[in-house]
């Protein structure tokens, strides 16, 4: 089913990127892709525009988000190079604002502290040892959420365990304060990211999935 929808998307050609772009095109979204290197990336230009560029860049992001209705996001860290979360956060706010585009949904870790959170005491200790080692990181990916609660925008962040690689579905639980699992298959979290571009359930909202499986 064709959907009158375009989605902007940045980190398309990670492990859950490949997954999300194949499970949007399958379900007839127009993709808009941001690739730092298309030349290298192996689907046909017919399938989905390629936007070439850095999201660290605010032209970028301008570029990437014209003629788009929603922004998804599954970029990480990549080590060694500069932090990438709040900047490019930062960068897609200015140009939602400018295009009057409403929607941003993106991925973190298990190591996100949110008002509400309840956690185990294995994730507790989880992040203490995250925040410890690699406290920069950690930090910017928190002052993500900061900005995004700032803003007037329809956010979703979703807080994620291991991701493991499969088309399987496992039928992941969510959850606000807690994460009810300790993996996700990419399929599910494709799905999901999905279901969120019209689901208001978890609108400025941070919520766990995750499978017991």
């Amino acid at each position: 089913m064709t959907q009158n929808i375009t989605v902007a998307l940045l980190g398309g050609t990670g492990k859950t990127g490949s997954y999300l772009t194949y499970q949007l095109l399958s379900h007839g979204f127009k993709v808009r892709s941001l690739i730092r290197r298309p030349e290298v990336y192996p689907v046909s230009p017919t399938l989905m525009e390629v936007v070439k560029g850095d999201i660290k860049d605010p032209q970028t992001a301008h570029l990437l988000l014209q003629g788009c209705d929603v922004v998804i996001s599954t970029i990480g860290q990549i080590k060694g190079e500069t932090l990438i979360s709040s900047l490019a956060t930062t960068n897609i706010l200015c140009a939602m604002r400018e295009f009057n585009i409403k929607r941003y949904i993106l991925i973190t870790g298990l190591t996100l502290d949110m008002p509400g959170d309840n956690k185990t005491e294995y994730i507790r200790q989880l992040t203490d040892y995250m925040k410890q080692t690699y406290p920069e990181i950690v930090a910017d990916k928190q002052s993500v959420a900061a900005i995004l609660d700032k803003s007037d925008i329809d956010w979703t962040i979703v807080r994620l365990p291991y991701i493991e690689t499969t088309d399987e579905r496992w039928h992941p639980v969510v959850d606000l304060h807690d994460c009810p699992g300790g993996k996700i298959s990419t399929t599910d979290l494709a799905y999901f990211l999905i279901s969120q571009i019209s689901d208001r359930q978890y609108i400025r909202k941070a919520p766990f999935i995750g499978s017991d499986r």
